[in-house]
């Protein structure tokens, strides 16, 4: 039970306080210093939390037993008592150590008893005294003291007067910064002359620790305890102008925002007046309405609830108040319970894939399996596809036709060469200009939750310091994550596991391999000239013929022409360059036209070059053999396959292997494979077995500016190497691909395909691939197949007798 903790009531009797030790300094006090006989055997009382000083009038709070009994033994003899200092405030049963041995002895004026038993005294400080013995310690201290006697001061110098002066000054600019009335109080101020005095007077109202309230009470020297009570003094001025500066900026800003309040109110008054503007609280409203309508699942829409009522809250011109309705106008506008109904007749949806594309069996297949299985389990998720193939093959527009198919919304979007996190998984709604991610603005731009949703060029995502968006497209492409996808702005989950997500990439290589085993892998390799033709008749001529404002009776081209168009103006594996060609074409025939010149047109080989000027693409006659040291390889690339020439030259030298033609790391050790190969059999093609001590070898693949790499030429530059060792030559029709070991066995390579493709359109009659990759031939058109000889090699022992080098 606390019983002295004046702090706890400071406040309150801060004004009774000041007024008593005023009419204490005019000398109203019935004890002066010096006129009473006061006893050497005192009461003690400890106080916490406080020092009481000369002159001193406060009430005093007491409830400890100890300290009680010290109060009644005070009482029934003189009313006198030494008030001394707890050194800790949070002992409770102070020991005669625990306490200052400095005091004041103080005259008790008044006491009152308490309900809750304790007392409450009014007391008035008059002489220190230092604690000399303890006489008691129970029931209650008594102790004998000391009085120290205040020092006379005969004359005033000028450094007492100084002290003095700057005492009063510092005291009114406190009470100045305060905003207190400090006439009447200066008043009492300047009345008091002694510099004890007026030292006593002006510490019992500061606010000080109690530490360093008792060093001010334990100094005798009046001139020394005015200096101690001026530094504190110069202290509290400090801090009361900082406190009144603080106060001046608050002031000042709140009076700026009531200005800004009255002011919109006026606005607002003169806008109803007028009949401008909607009623804000029927616009809220409005947003309330259209949240329920949207069917936002329960925890997010208590998420929406609460932001609509800190809008409701707010003024409607803040810059905060327009971040959250625009994050509830988002929220209202996302599709989170509508869907597109599927087509599930399956012969519907593949009678309107062969409308839209020519082949592409695979893929189409697999639409058609997931529409079937969708058929019988309404609630599968949705499959994540890669096609995978060279630009122009239809990757993008079979997408498309997909959407269409199975009926339903078709959104795209383009990563290629995105670099910041946020594109997929937005902005957080801290930043200024801050807005959902591409995912989320895709599907709101659908409005339903199950689009087609294709994410362009997948393989050409970058990353920097903003973050790797192909990480975020981690969950995105995660059919366990992405029914809880969160967007950064939203900061809620979607759900979009019903979504159908098809990727586009022209190679594999570039794609993060975590991202890579979340998709399913489609390859859409290139077309052959049959597919092309097919393809301009059906679908590229009706469309430029259309795009050009021709009429279909106005132009003819026959399969021949188209033939020819492909094989001399065109080599690609897709079909960008042929419809650019068509369209060409179209146009000479439409400036013909509009000249007035009657149709229709018929284009023939005869006449083509007159619309598209000389063949860009020649084929070349081939010879029926290579000069010694060539010989046709057959490469992949993203844009489809390719025929290699790899050349290797022997000269004069001591065993050197030079490489040149911008060859990859895996390409140079596959040069040194196939010349360990040539060393090791040596004596069966008659080389000296010290040939390479005596001679340099050159190899090059053009053209030159070009960077290859990849196994596939193993047994080329094998082949090239030993015919120019030989001096033999190689079938000038005949190209081969395949990876080579140091024991000469023949490893499989990927892109048959497109590398038969190559070397049909080159005009070659052979090819020689590794026998494992015999199975790939199923993909292989039989039309195709029955223009060029296949063969396969297991060993490259074997790929001799092919090429008649044995």
């Amino acid at each position: 039970m606390s019983d002295e903790k004046i702090h706890t009531e400071q406040e309150e009797q801060k004004t009774e306080e000041s007024q008593d030790t005023k009419e204490t300094a005019k000398g109203s006090s019935l004890f002066q210093e010096g006129s009473l006989d006061i006893p050497d055997t005192l009461p003690l009382l400890p106080v916490r939390d406080i020092t009481i000083f000369n002159y001193m009038i406060l009430p005093l709070f007491v409830g400890r037993e100890k300290s009680v009994q010290a109060v009644d033994a005070a009482l029934n003899k003189d009313r006198y008592i030494l008030i001394c200092a707890q050194k800790d405030e949070k002992v409770d049963e102070p020991t005669i150590d625990d306490i200052y041995h400095t005091g004041t002895v103080a005259m008790i004026m008044r006491m009152l008893k308490m309900p809750d038993g304790r007392l409450k005294v009014l007391i008035q400080g008059i002489q220190r005294a230092r604690i000399k013995e303890v006489v008691r310690e129970d029931p209650f201290y008594e102790v004998k003291v000391d009085l120290i006697e205040e020092k006379d001061i005969t004359e005033y110098g000028p450094e007492v007067e100084a002290l003095v002066r700057a005492a009063r000054e510092q005291s009114e600019k406190i009470l100045s910064l305060k905003g207190i009335d400090a006439a009447e109080i200066m008043a009492v101020l300047n009345s008091v002359d002694e510099p004890g005095r007026l030292a006593d007077l002006i510490a019992s109202n500061l606010r000080m620790k109690p530490e360093e309230a008792q060093k001010i009470l334990e100094c005798e020297d009046p001139v020394e305890r005015l200096k101690l009570v001026n530094e504190k003094l110069a202290k509290e001025v400090e801090v009361a102008t900082m406190q009144a500066k603080i106060q001046n900026m608050a002031r000042e800003g709140m009076d700026k925002a009531q200005r800004e309040f009255f002011l919109r109110e006026q606005l607002k008054a003169i806008k109803r007046e007028l009949g401008e503007g909607a009623d804000e609280q029927e616009e809220l409203e409005e947003l309330r309405k259209a949240l329920k309508k949207a069917g936002l699942p329960t925890k997010i829409m208590k998420e929406a609830e609460k932001q609509l009522r800190r809008l409701e809250s707010m003024h409607p011109d803040s810059s905060e108040a327009t971040v959250i309705r625009t994050y509830l106008d988002w929220l209202a506008e996302l599709p989170w319970k509508k869907v597109s109904k599927d087509r599930l007749d399956i012969k519907e949806a593949e009678k309107i894939l062969n409308e839209d594309h020519y082949d592409l069996e695979k893929v189409k297949e697999r639409i058609l399996e997931y529409l079937s299985v969708r058929k019988l389990n309404p609630q599968m998720k949705g499959p994540i596809l890669c096609f995978v193939g060279p630009p122009g093959v239809g990757k993008t527009s079979l997408g498309r036709s997909i959407a269409r198919a199975l009926n339903r919304k078709f959104v795209r979007m383009s990563l290629g060469g995105m670099k910041d996190e946020a594109e997929i998984r937005g902005h957080r709604r801290t930043y200024i200009g801050s807005m959902p991610g591409r995912i989320i603005q895709g599907i709101k731009e659908a409005g339903t939750k199950n689009p087609v949703f294709m994410l362009d060029e997948i393989d050409k995502v970058g990353t920097d310091f903003r973050g790797d968006p192909s990480s975020a497209l981690l969950e995105v492409l995660d059919p366990e994550q992405n029914n809880s996808f969160t967007d950064h702005y939203l900061n809620v989950p979607f759900d979009l596991s019903k979504v159908m997500f098809i990727c586009t990439a022209n190679m594999l290589d570039t794609i993060p391999p975590a991202l890579l085993d979340r998709m399913e892998v489609i390859r859409i390799p290139g077309y052959t000239e049959q597919e092309k033709v097919k393809i301009a008749q059906q679908y590229l001529l009706p469309r430029q013929i259309n795009e050009n404002g021709l009429k279909p009776e106005q132009i003819q081209i026959s399969a021949s022409t188209l033939l020819k168009v492909i094989r001399e103006y065109t080599r690609e594996a897709g079909l960008r360059n042929l419809e650019r060609e068509l369209g060409t074409i179209c146009r000479k025939v439409a400036r013909k036209i509009a000249e007035g010149q009657k149709g229709p047109f018929r284009i023939t080989s005869q006449n083509l070059h007159k619309y598209l000027g000389a063949p860009k693409y020649l084929s070349e006659e081939k010879e029926s053999n290579l000069p010694p040291g060539i010989a046709l390889g057959l490469a992949w690339t993203p844009f489809g396959g390719e025929v290699l020439n790899i050349e290797v030259s022997v000269l004069p030298g001591k065993g050197k292997l030079l490489l040149t033609g911008q060859l990859g790391e895996v390409m140079k050790e596959s040069a040194q494979a196939a010349l360990s190969y040539a060393r090791s059999r040596a004596k069966e093609f008659g080389l000296e077995p010290d040939f390479i001590e005596k001679n340099d070898l050159h190899i090059h693949v053009p053209a030159g500016a070009t960077p290859k790499d990849g196994p596939s030429a193993g047994i080329t530059i094998c082949a090239a190497l030993v015919s120019s060792l030989s001096g033999k030559s190689l079938p000038g029709d005949t190209a081969m691909t395949g990876e080579i070991t140091l024991r000469g066995r023949v490893l499989p390579v990927g892109g048959i395909k497109e590398k038969i493709l190559a070397a049909v359109t080159y005009g070659l009659k052979q090819v020689i691939i590794p026998k494992k990759n015999l199975k790939d031939l199923e993909e292989i058109p039989k039309e195709l197949r029955k223009k060029i000889k296949i063969k396969s090699v297991e060993h490259v022992d074997e790929l001799w007798t092919l090429l008649g080098l044995k």
